[in-house]
C-alpha cells in the first residue's frame, strides 16, 4: 500500500502571538531561573565560567525582549535577514530566534 504524501500540514505558517507569547514567557521564566541559580550557587561573580553562563544568559534575555517587540510589531516569524516565515517547527524549538535556517547560518559565519 503506497504512502500518502499528499498529506497538508494543518499548522499555520505563524504561531498565533498568545502561543508565542507563552512560549517566550516561558523561555524568560527558564533564563531568569539559570540567572538566579547562578548568583545563588556560591561561586565568585569574578569566576570565568560563571561570567560567560551569565553574559549568555543575559544575550538570550535581550533576545526574548526582542522577540515580544515583534510580536506587537507585527514582524514576530518572520525572517529579518531574507523576510520569508520562519518555519514554525524552529519557533517552537527558539520562540525568540530572528532568522530562518540559511540566514542563521550566514548570520553565524
Amino acid at each position: 500500500m503506497p504512502l500518502d504524501t499528499s498529506r497538508t500540514d494543518s499548522r499555520p505558517a505563524r504561531p498565533a502571538a498568545h502561543e508565542a507569547r507563552q512560549r517566550l514567557e516561558h523561555a524568560r521564566n527558564s533564563r531568569m531561573a539559570q540567572l538566579r541559580a547562578l548568583r545563588e550557587s556560591g561561586q565568585s561573580a569574578e569566576d570565568p565560567l560563571m561570567s560567560a553562563q551569565a553574559d549568555a544568559i543575559g544575550k538570550v534575555l535581550k533576545e526574548i525582549d526582542a522577540a515580544f517587540a515583534r510580536i506587537d510589531e507585527g514582524t514576530y516569524g518572520t525572517c529579518v535577514g531574507c523576510s520569508t516565515p520562519v518555519p514554525v517547527e524552529r519557533l517552537e524549538i527558539l520562540p525568540y530566534t530572528r532568522y530562518c535556517v540559511a540566514c542563521q547560518r550566514r548570520a553565524a559565519a
